[in-house]
Formats: C-alpha cells, sequence, structure tokens
C-alpha cells in the first residue's frame, strides 16, 4: 500500500510527519529521517486500530 506524506518543519526545527488520507495520523522528528520513520509507525498503529473499529483509511 502507497500512501502520501507531508513533511513540513515547525518553527522550532521540529520536523513534523502526516499522512493526510487517514484522519489524525501525525508524527514528528527531529530529524527528516525520524519524521519519516516515525510516520511509518504511526500510519500501521492508525490502520490497526481503524480495523479494528470496522473503519477504512
Amino acid at each position: 500500500m502507497k500512501l502520501t506524506i507531508s513533511l513540513d518543519r515547525d518553527e522550532d526545527g521540529i520536523w513534523i510527519a502526516e499522512c493526510p488520507s487517514i484522519p489524525g495520523c501525525v508524527s514528528q522528528g527531529s530529524t527528516k529521517d525520524e519524521a519519516l520513520e516515525n510516520i511509518k509507525e504511526a500510519i500501521q498503529l492508525c490502520l490497526e486500530v481503524r480495523a479494528e473499529q470496522g473503519l477504512f483509511a
């Protein structure tokens, strides 16, 4: 499965990663690579929870 990720930096330099196709699926990291790894984990967890609830991404 391929999902689009948005990646931005906030005013403090923290990288914010979001998966727009999964509402509320957001993560962050102090580096771009860390934010990308964290959002992968967040997507997996969000999809697991949504599946348990009978929802779809």
